[in-house]
């Protein structure tokens, strides 16, 4: 991919609305996140039971840029993942029950079974393309918006 395409990539996923504004309506299909490079939406499909959190992305040959998966948790935990049967690299975004990502793990090896440790107290992570956290600048500190993650949440939704 040349520059000027990964540019225009990167200036399609931003937003011109920040979360400075009033609380906005989530779609559950979709996650936002936000910092201070931007803002990006994320299409998603969720693991919120034990049996789509333990496939997750597994078997998936490719995945569209702005796609990923969102596991969510009923309780904030301990959450660990590695990348068994899992085709593409991927970015983890760890985040807690405010929706702040703690903690980000770029670039995960596809079929490595090396335990990938997002910290405690982790109730939502969100799988993206592998690379794509570094693209747009998503780092510890940033915020995730979507519905799962209730009313008491740094970005909530209306």
């Amino acid at each position: 991919m040349g520059y000027g395409t990964g540019l225009t990539i990167w200036a399609a996923a931003m937003s011109v609305a920040g979360f400075a504004g009033a609380a906005q309506l989530c779609d559950p299909g979709k996650v936002t996140v936000s910092g201070d490079w931007g803002e990006a939406t994320f299409t998603v499909d969720i693991a919120d039971t034990q049996e789509t959190r333990a496939k997750g992305l597994m078997f998936v040959a490719e995945m569209p840029l702005m796609q990923g998966m969102l596991f969510v948790f009923e309780t904030p935990q301990h959450a660990t993942f590695w990348m068994r049967n899992t085709l593409i690299p991927l970015d983890m975004l760890f985040a807690d029950a405010a929706g702040r990502i703690v903690t980000v793990h770029a670039n995960a090896v596809p079929l490595d079974e090396t335990v990938i440790d997002g910290g405690r107290g982790i109730t939502a992570v969100l799988e993206i393309n592998g690379g794509l956290a570094a693209r747009l600048g998503i780092e510890p500190g940033d915020l995730m918006r979507h519905p799962s993650f209730g009313p008491e949440a740094a970005a909530p939704c209306d």
